[in-house]
Order: structure tokens, then C-alpha cells, then sequence
């Protein structure tokens, strides 16, 4: 159980609790020893010899008569109950049970004679006296109205054992043996339900599997929220603290609504329980009958979701039943749902959370030579996300023996953020940097802008309102054109490292199907994931996807024509980070170019670029003193790729003679590179001698 706060006192409430139900079970007592002497007086069984098999009228007498056995009321302190206070300003939990549940003073008079043995184990002799039958030692439907001064001949009476009646619709009364007559059938109180009156702030056993959460009061929650979060936020807090109203909450990314709601609930003083449906097992009627009790003991607000892919009926179990319950997931809101529980339907901010203020009051301060703002910009996680990626980035910190760094800071997070690409795509951890890079000022310039635009697109499109209308989403989307080898693969590697972002490269072979309609329903699949996720997305060879619409000719041309519509508006309300490389620009759809933020023409490197691509490949490797680079890289015209082909051959040749790479090797990988590209080589001795 998370969250929980311990209150001053918590020991007295609990005794305050339970001496005011002892007080009750007092009373009751007074009126059971009336009853055991009327029925005792002319009991015709009082010398019988089988005394052992039933109790007598002298031992009911006795049992009637004993005070209340009570204990030291001292209780060891880390025994108090968490977070509980005294409710209404008395300590009679009776009383605000009977508010919450709707209770007469008949039904408070029924539960408590069925709770009587739960506390007290000397009314079971006398029950099992009253209910002439020693084996029964519970209160039956009878005996507990004669205790309250009336009886199952009463029509009003009976109705306060239906199953729709309060008692029993609220889970606060079981009544067994159906195969009984109703005056004989035994009533039996939940645990939990004796254990709320007695002053116990536990949660119920019943819950405590793992898909329940108990969050209880913290002040301060809730105000790490951005402008428009905050305000719709505290509405909603408000609304459901005032009343039991059901509402489903559309998030465009998990968390982005259960955080902040539980959150500003938590801050506002009400306890939220937390329940993570999973299956069909979510309309079981134990488990939800055991949620909504516990929310109305203790006055608390039901979060539920993400919701199953059928929640119809999770949705009617437990809207409108006299608790606040928030149902939230990506699914838009269906009528038919629950259509007579009047839910209300609402779409989640965006950006609900202030990402920075939440990473700063987690880990507090950081070094001064590390922009916590800039390393934390690109990921979109709710606040709890956030508390767990801050811990998890402490003790990745405390592991490696070092201060507290981006690095730690964008690797929790991206654990966090655990994309499903992988069935989709291919995952790249970056492992390049900007100074791994050759390329000529603008289009190195333009990278940076494709960082600076992923990490400030919630300012810009958000705070600041430039984004325009139309359901467009807040994307980043970068289009890479130039030859083969260029470095546009690359140039995407170090961008998302730059991020603090894992990159995914998108396989066509699992993207483009034969058959209609497939293809569209693979790239929604992507499309989709990556909205939710933190990652940057590479469509490789996009030309192939992205191609120009063409003249309608054949059902193959009208059906390639629909694949590009539904490429250009999935890219309109694209929410994540992309970037397409394609080796010919002009094979681009002109309407895909319009919804780019930015193109990157990689150009051809000419012969300072390739010299000074032939030194980066070799930095770490064992060179001779002379290698002749810049007279290999007149020679030779070749383009980055190609130019690290040559590289890695120049190493295997120079390996294997057990010597570091010399000019003839370096000469070598590029002939070898020349050929692979069916170009004239220039005259050579063999590579191998």
C-alpha cells in the first residue's frame, strides 16, 4: 500500500472507534438479557440432564449479566492505523457509515446485532440460546428484529433484507443459508466492514492483490501541474469531491490522466483508490462489490483504467453507485456503455504535467554543468512516471559511485517510457554524438534545429499557442534526402542521442503488405505506439511509403493513392518524434513536404569532407605514421559509408598481418569499395600478398 501518512493520535482514534461500539454492543446486550429472562421464565428444559448440548436459562442469565470484557487499550505504536481520523467530529463510525451507505436507524440496529460475535464472543452462547439451536451462534433474520423491537411479519421489515436494500447492496451485510426461510436464515458482517467500525485504517484483504492501490491525503500533491492542467484538473478534483458522479477521462498517452487526477484528488484531503483492471476478470462481483464498499467507508474516489478492451461491463458494476469513480484510457467514451449512469465524457490536457518542477522536487538539486530542463524536455511522462524515473536514476547514480547526470536522468526515463515498437521496428541505442559527425555547416545546422524543435514543441505549440487548429498534433517530423552513404542513417542516431532517446527504425518488410488495406493497418499500429512512447522513429528509404499520389489507371494505382491520404493526415496528428531518409527527394509527395518541419539535403562530400571523414574512422585504431589521407580522398570519391567500409577493410587486412593500418591498406579499402560500386579502379599491386 503506497502513500500512506501517518496522522498524530492514531491509536486514541482507534479506541475512540471501538469504545463507541462497545458502548452500542452495551445496549444491545441490556435488551438480549431481556430477552433470555421472557424466554427463560417458563423455559420447561432448565433441569433437563443434556445441559452439556444446549446452554440453560441460568447460563444465559449469567452471560447476559457480565460487563464487556476490555483490554489495556494500549497498543504498540507502529500498530496505529495509517492516515485515519475521526470522522464527523465523533468517534461512532456508525454514524457516518450510515450517512455514506444510506442507512435507517432499523438497518444500524439489524448490523449491529449481526456484528455482535464479531467483537464480542459471549453473544454467541446467547444467540445460540435465543435461536433454540446451540450450533447456530449468529443472529438470525428474527432474532435481530425482535432485538429491534418488530419482526419478519412486518413488510417493511423483510424489505430490509432485499438485495437491493442498503445493507446488503452496499456489502455491509451477508445473509447465508438461502435455503432457509427468511426468519431463520443467520447474518454474518464482513471483516472489513467490523474492522472499519472498530477503527481499523487497513485495507481490505479482499484488494490486496496487487491491481488495487490505496493513495491516501498528501498535502503539496497536485500543484506541480502546468496551466491548463492545473485548472482542469482542480475542476474535475472538485466536482468528484462534491458528488458521486462517474466520468471517463480519453488520454492520448497512458498516465497522462491517472496521475494528475489522483494527484489533485490526494491534495485536495480525499483518499484514492487505484484499480488497474486487467482481463475479464475486471466485472468480477466480489472484487468490484469489495471496491465500492471501500470507497464508501472511506469516502474516497475510484480511479480505474487503463479500461479492458470490452469495459461495458466494468463501466455499469460500478458507475452510479453512490461512489466518485474516474474510468479513464485511450478508447473514446461509448454510450452504450452505461447508458443509464449519466457518465461524463471529457478529453484529457495534453501536457498535464509541469515535467521539470515534478524531476526537480524528486531529486532535488543537480551539479552545476547539467541542464536538467534540456535533458528531460523530450520525454512526455505523467508525475508518476516521473517519481519512479527519479528514483530509479538516484540509484543508477549511487550504483556507478558518481554524481547525478543526464545520462542517468534519460536512461530512467526511457525505461519508463518502454515503447512496443520492437515487434514493428528495429531498436537502435545510440552511441554516436555530434562530434562523431562531417558535414557541412547548414545542413549541421539544421540538426540542431530538429533537436532544439523536439525538446521545445510543448512551449512553442502549448504554452505559446502557435500551434493551428484542424486536430493537428504536436510532432516533429524531419525529412533526410541526399545519395547513398551520406550519413543520413547516422545524422537520425545522434539527433535522438542527443534526446536521450532510443531510435526505431522502421522495417518495410513488416510495414507493406499485398493485401488492401493491410499496409495502412500496420503503419496505425506504429504510428500509434509511437505517439504513446518516447523514441525517435526512422522511416529508411521512406519513398518507398511516402511516394508521389499518381493518376488513377488501375484499382492498384486508386489503392497506392489511398495509402499516401492516410499517411498525410496520420502525419498531421502525429504527436512523436520521426524523420524519413530517402536517397531522391523528388520522389516525395509534394503534400507529404508541406507537413515536414524541416528537409536536410545531405550533399556529396567533396575532398576535405572525406579526408576528414577517413580521420573520424580511424581515431581509435593503430595507424602507421604516414597514411597519405588526403591524397586517398582526392583519388578517391567516395561518401561517408563507403568511406567506413573502407575503413573497417583497411583494419581486417592490417589485423590480419599483425601490424597497424598502413597507406597501401587505406588504399586497398578504397579500391575494394570502388569496385563494390562497379567503378573504374585505378592500377594497384594485389591485396593480398
Amino acid at each position: 500500500m503506497n502513500g500512506s501518512a501517518t496522522v498524530g493520535g492514531g491509536t486514541a482514534v482507534r479506541e475512540d472507534a471501538s469504545g463507541a461500539l462497545l458502548g452500542r454492543l452495551a445496549e444491545l446486550r441490556e435488551r438480549v438479557a431481556g430477552l433470555v429472562e421472557r424466554r427463560s421464565a417458563d423455559d420447561p428444559t432448565a433441569a433437563d440432564p443434556l445441559r452439556g448440548l444446549y446452554v440453560t436459562p441460568e447460563t444465559a442469565r449469567r452471560l447476559a449479566a457480565q460487563p464487556p470484557e476490555r483490554g489495556t487499550g494500549e497498543a504498540p505504536e507502529d500498530e496505529a492505523p495509517p492516515g485515519e481520523v475521526t470522522e464527523g467530529g465523533t468517534a461512532d463510525r456508525s454514524v457516518a457509515l450510515a450517512g455514506r451507505f444510506g442507512l435507517s436507524a432499523l438497518d444500524l440496529s439489524i448490523l449491529l446485532a449481526a456484528l455482535a460475535p464479531d467483537v464480542d464472543r459471549r453473544f454467541e452462547p446467547l444467540y445460540g440460546y435465543l435461536n433454540d439451536d446451540v450450533g447456530r451462534r449468529r443472529a438470525t433474520v428474527a432474532l435481530a428484529l425482535e432485538l429491534a423491537g418488530t419482526g419478519p411479519y412486518e413488510p417493511a421489515a423483510r424489505a430490509r433484507f432485499h438485495p437491493a436494500a442498503p445493507l446488503r447492496s452496499g456489502g455491509l451485510l451477508v445473509v447465508e443459508e438461502e435455503d432457509r426461510p427468511l426468519p431463520g436464515r443467520a447474518l454474518r458482517v464482513p471483516e472489513r466492514v467490523v474492522a472499519h467500525l472498530l477503527g481499523d485504517g487497513g485495507l481490505d484483504p479482499e484488494l490486496c492483490g496487487g491491481d488495487v492501490e490505496l493513495l491516501l491525503p498528501r498535502e503539496g500533491y497536485g500543484e506541480r501541474q502546468d496551466g491548463d492542467g492545473r485548472a482542469f484538473f482542480g475542476r474535475l478534483a472538485a466536482l468528484v469531491g462534491e458528488r458521486p458522479i462517474a466520468v471517463h477521462l480519453r488520454e492520448r498517452r497512458p498516465g497522462a490522466a491517472a496521475g494528475p487526477v489522483a494527484d489533485v484528488v490526494r491534495g485536495a484531503g480525499l483518499p484514492v483508490l487505484r484499480y488497474r483492471p486487467e482481463g475479464d476478470q475486471a466485472a468480477g462481483a466480489g472484487l468490484v462489490g469489495a471496491l465500492l464498499r471501500e470507497a464508501r467507508l472511506r469516502r474516497a474516489v475510484l480511479v480505474v483504467g487503463p479500461l479492458p478492451e470490452r469495459p461495458a461491463g466494468l463501466v455499469r458494476a460500478l458507475a452510479g453507485r453512490g461512489v466518485p469513480v474516474v474510468f479513464f484510457g485511450s478508447e473514446p467514451y461509448d454510450p452504450g456503455w452505461a447508458p443509464d449512469a449519466g457518465l461524463l465524457a471529457l478529453d484529457a490536457p495534453d501536457r498535464a504535467v509541469a515535467a521539470a518542477e515534478v524531476w526537480r522536487a524528486e531529486i532535488g538539486a543537480v551539479d552545476d554543468g547539467f541542464d536538467l530542463d534540456a535533458a528531460v524536455a523530450p520525454y512526455r511522462l505523467a508525475a508518476g512516471q516521473i517519481r519512479r524515473a527519479a528514483r530509479a536514476a538516484t540509484a543508477l547514480a549511487a550504483f556507478d559511485g558518481t554524481p547525478l547526470t543526464a545520462a542517468h536522468v534519460q536512461r530512467s526515463a526511457r525505461q519508463q517510457s518502454a515503447p512496443l515498437l520492437d515487434r514493428h521496428a528495429r531498436r537502435v541505442r545510440p552511441a554516436v554524438g555530434f562530434d562523431g559527425l562531417v558535414l557541412p555547416p547548414e545542413p549541421l545546422a539544421l540538426l540542431h534545429e530538429l533537436v532544439q524543435r523536439a525538446r521545445h514543441r510543448d512551449q512553442v505549440l502549448g504554452t505559446w499557442g502557435l500551434r493551428t487548429g484542424g486536430g493537428r498534433g504536436r510532432g516533429v517530423v524531419g525529412l533526410f534526402a541526399g545519395e547513398s552513404g551520406t550519413g543520413k542513417t547516422l545524422s537520425a542516431e545522434v539527433v535522438a542521442g542527443e534526446l536521450g532517446l532510443d531510435l526505431y527504425v522502421v522495417e518495410l518488410s513488416a510495414v507493406v503488405d499485398k493485401y488492401v488495406g493491410e499496409t495502412e493497418k500496420n503503419l496505425e499500429r506504429i504510428f500509434s505506439e509511437a505517439d504513446r512512447t518516447d523514441a525517435l522513429l526512422l522511416f529508411d528509404e521512406a519513398d518507398a511509403v511516402f511516394g508521389k499520389r499518381s493518376e488513377v489507371k488501375s484499382s492498384h494505382d486508386r489503392y497506392a493513392n489511398l495509402e499516401s491520404a492516410y499517411l498525410l493526415q496520420r502525419l498531421e496528428a502525429f504527436d512523436g518524434i520521426a524523420v524519413l531518409t530517402t536517397n531522391l527527394r523528388a520522389n516525395i509527395d509534394d503534400a507529404f513536404t508541406r507537413r515536414l518541419d524541416l528537409v536536410v539535403d545531405f550533399p556529396f562530400p567533396d575532398a576535405e569532407q572525406r579526408t576528414a571523414l577517413w580521420r573520424s574512422c580511424l581515431t581509435a585504431t593503430p595507424c602507421a605514421d604516414d597514411l597519405g589521407l588526403e591524397a586517398c580522398a582526392k583519388e578517391f570519391e567516395l561518401s561517408g559509408g563507403a568511406i567506413r567500409s573502407a575503413a573497417v577493410t583497411a583494419g581486417y587486412l592490417a589485423a590480419g598481418r599483425g601490424a597497424p593500418v598502413s597507406a597501401e591498406d587505406i588504399r586497398a579499402g578504397a579500391r575494394r569499395e570502388y569496385r563494390k560500386m562497379g567503378r573504374l579502379v585505378p592500377d594497384a599491386s594485389p591485396l593480398w600478398d
